[in-house]
C-alpha cells in the first residue's frame, strides 16, 4: 500500500480542511492511502513550539517523509509565502536533502488566502521550491480539469487553492472541491505508477 504525505499548516482550519478533502482524492486510487500531518506553530521570538489541540492532526516527523510515496503540502498564505512553521520545518530537512531521501517522489502544493488577489500563486511557488531542491517530481493541475475555466474563486495550475475570510463562514466553493480532489487523485496516481516500476 502507498501513502501519500499531506503536510499542512491550519492555525485558523481552513487548510486542515482542504487537506481532509485532498485525502479523498488520494484514497480514490485503489492501493493508496493518505497520512495527514501538521507542523507545530513557531513563535516569532524564540522558535519554539505550541501544544497539539485535540483537533490537529499529528505532528509531522521526518520519518514520515521516508515512509510516503509522495508529498503534498499546503500552507495559507502569508504575505505572499508560505508561513513561518511551514519554512521551519522544512529548513529542518537539510538531512534528508543531503542523502536525496525525497528524490523522485511526486510532490503538490496548495493554500488558501482571504483575497482573491493575496499572493496565492506565490505562495504555490514558494512551496515549490524546496521541493525542487530536494529532487521532487512537481504535479500540478492541467486544464484538463475543467473546473480551471470555471472557477471564480480558488484554482490555479500550480496546485488547488481556496478563497477563504476570516470568519471561517466561506465554504468549499464546488470547484475548489473538485479541484482538492483532482490534486489527491493525480498525485496519488503518479506515485501508484512510479512504485510500480
Amino acid at each position: 500500500m502507498s501513502e501519500i504525505l499531506i503536510l499542512y499548516y491550519s492555525p485558523g482550519g481552513t487548510i486542515a480542511e482542504m487537506a481532509n478533502v485532498i485525502a479523498r482524492g488520494v484514497e480514490q486510487v485503489s492501493d493508496v492511502q493518505a497520512r495527514v500531518r501538521t507542523v507545530p506553530a513557531v513563535a516569532p521570538v524564540d522558535q519554539t513550539t505550541t501544544p497539539v489541540t485535540s483537533t490537529s492532526a499529528p505532528f509531522a516527523t521526518h520519518q514520515d517523509l521516508l515512509d510516503c510515496s509522495g508529498l503534498i503540502l499546503g500552507s495559507p498564505t502569508h504575505f505572499g509565502n508560505m508561513p513561518a512553521a511551514m519554512k521551519y520545518f522544512i529548513d529542518g530537512t537539510s538531512k534528508l536533502w543531503l542523502a536525496g531521501k525525497l528524490a523522485g517522489k511526486p510532490a503538490a502544493v496548495f493554500t488558501a488566502s482571504t483575497s482573491l488577489h493575496g499572493g496565492q500563486e506565490s505562495t504555490l511557488l514558494s512551496m515549490m521550491l524546496p521541493l525542487l531542491h530536494h529532487g521532487m517530481l512537481l504535479v500540478g493541475l492541467p486544464y484538463t480539469e475543467t473546473e480551471l475555466f470555471t472557477t471564480t474563486s480558488g484554482g490555479a495550475p500550480y496546485g488547488a487553492t481556496r478563497l477563504s475570510d476570516d470568519t471561517g463562514e466561506r465554504q468549499l466553493s464546488n470547484d475548489e472541491r473538485q479541484l482538492s480532489l483532482a490534486l489527491g487523485k493525480r498525485v496519488a496516481e503518479t506515485a501508484r505508477k512510479l512504485d510500480a516500476e
